[in-house]
C-alpha cells in the first residue's frame, strides 16, 4: 500500500515536471496556432477556391456531389465533401511547406554570416604565427603596439 502511494506521488511529480517544460508549452502554442491556421485554409478552400472551381466546371457544387446507395434506407455518400477535405489538406500542407522553406532559408542565411573575430584573438593569432616562424622581434613589436 505504501509503495502504491509512493508510485502515485512519483507519477504526479513526473507529470508536473513534464508539463512545466518549455517544449510542452511551445507544442501547445503550436497546436493552437495550427488549429487557427487550419480554419483559415478551410475557409479559403470552401469559400473561395471550391466555388471558383465549381464555376469553371460548369456550376458544380462540390457539397452536393454524392452517390445514393440503392439498398437499405438509401444513405448518401458525399464524395464532394471528401474532395473538399482533400483540397483543404493539400493547401494546408503546401502552406506549411512554404513557411518551413522560408524559415530554413532565413536560418541558412543566418548561419552563413560569419561572426567577426575578436580583435584580441586576431592579434594573439598573429603573434603566435610570428613566434612559430621564429620572428620574435616582430611578435614583441606587435604586442608593444597593442599595449599603447
Amino acid at each position: 500500500m505504501a509503495d502504491e502511494k509512493k508510485e502515485k506521488k512519483g507519477f504526479i511529480k513526473e507529470f508536473k515536471e513534464f508539463i512545466s517544460r518549455g517544449s510542452v508549452l511551445d507544442m501547445a502554442v503550436g497546436i493552437i496556432i495550427g488549429g487557427a491556421f487550419t480554419a483559415i485554409v478551410k475557409s479559403l478552400v470552401e469559400d473561395i477556391f471550391t466555388p471558383i472551381l465549381g464555376m469553371i466546371l460548369a456550376g458544380i457544387n462540390f457539397k452536393s456531389l454524392s452517390i445514393t446507395i440503392p439498398w437499405g434506407s438509401k444513405p448518401q455518400i458525399y464524395y464532394g465533401l471528401f474532395l473538399e477535405a482533400v483540397v483543404t489538406f493539400l493547401l494546408t500542407a503546401f502552406c506549411v511547406f512554404l513557411m518551413i522553406k522560408a524559415i530554413n532559408k532565413f536560418r541558412k542565411k543566418k548561419e552563413e554570416e560569419p561572426e567577426a573575430p575578436d580583435p584580441q584573438i586576431v592579434l594573439l593569432t598573429e603573434i603566435r604565427d610570428l613566434l612559430a616562424n621564429g620572428k620574435t622581434e616582430e611578435a614583441a613589436a606587435k604586442l608593444e603596439e597593442n599595449n599603447k
